[in-house]
């Protein structure tokens, strides 16, 4: 018998079995019910978590929107990764892995590297509490060390941060021991205006308290009209009136700008005068002046 007869009449005996083949589709069939009935596990704790949010939102005892939804994802991905990692250990252990073996090496082994990670461990609980404390959120502007940008994405291990110009911050969570989260309260724009000391004060501020009565009627950033505290210095050529405005969180630079156009125009609009430098040349008229200019 030739060795590629041999080798064919191998692979007969081997795969030809009737029990093999039978064993290797009571195996698939498992490995696929598994598969479904995690799905299904999933699906059914996903949507159980969200009817518990819906009926908390109904509760007068209530956290911040925020953090519930922050809360709300973080648990979904919980239960998708136990289950299926319990799905996976299963279908190990239908054909035929030592489960428990491999969960003992998993652990010794983990406990090996987390000797030589624990910055990266220190990063992930610390990533934790983040969420878990709604110390900030997506979309929120906060300042963190030397970084200051609206939040992009947090994670269990780092935090991104993008800058006013565009760059992108990644920082890793155990290094932020101090954060400024500037958009949970309302935020307060502050405007100074000069008025001439040859100008009418009163009148002044009569024409921009009507001004600013009229303002929350045409920005819905403002929360309350903006008020007028009176003078806030004596420059060197102006009277300086300041004006408050409280706004939603992150819109206090916008309103600032459109409190000072509006401001210019209405002053202009009165015949009030804003100052501005100005230069005085005196030319001194003497003998030795003359002299001078003559010589030069």
């Amino acid at each position: 018998m030739t060795h590629s007869s041999k080798l064919i009449e191998y692979f007969i005996t081997k795969f030809g079995d009737e029990n093999l083949w039978i064993g290797i589709m009571d195996k698939c069939i498992q490995i696929f019910l598994i598969i479904i009935i995690a799905g299904i596990i999933v699906k059914i704790g996903k949507k159980v978590i969200t009817n518990i949010f819906i009926l908390r939102a109904k509760s007068p005892l209530r956290v911040s929107e925020r953090r519930e939804a922050t809360m709300l994802k973080l648990l979904k991905n919980v239960i998708s990764y136990f289950v299926y990692f319990v799905a996976l250990m299963t279908m190990l252990g239908t054909i035929g892995v030592e489960v428990k073996g491999l969960l003992a090496g998993a652990g010794i082994l983990g406990l090996a590297v987390g000797f030589g990670a624990q910055s990266l461990v220190k990063d992930i609980i610390t990533g934790f509490f983040i969420i878990f404390e709604d110390q900030f959120a997506v979309g929120d502007y906060v300042r963190v060390g030397q970084f200051e940008g609206t939040v992009e994405e947090i994670g269990l291990r780092t935090s991104k941060i993008k800058g006013i110009h565009g760059e992108l911050n990644v920082i890793p969570n155990g290094s932020i021991l101090e954060v400024t989260n500037f958009s949970i309260h309302n935020s307060i724009a502050i405007v100074d205006i000069g008025i001439a000391y040859e100008g009418d004060i009163e009148k002044a501020e009569r024409v921009i308290n009507h001004m600013l009565e009229g303002m929350p009627d045409r920005y819905e950033d403002l929360v309350k009209a903006p008020e007028l505290l009176g003078v806030q210095s004596l420059g060197p050529s102006e009277v300086v009136l300041r004006i408050t405005a409280e706004t939603v969180p992150m819109r206090h630079f916008f309103m600032a700008r459109e409190i000072r156009k509006e401001l210019k125009n209405t002053l202009d609009a009165n015949g009030i005068e804003i100052p501005f430098p100005r230069m005085v040349m005196y030319n001194r008229q003497d003998n030795e002046g003359k002299q001078t200019a003559k010589h030069m």
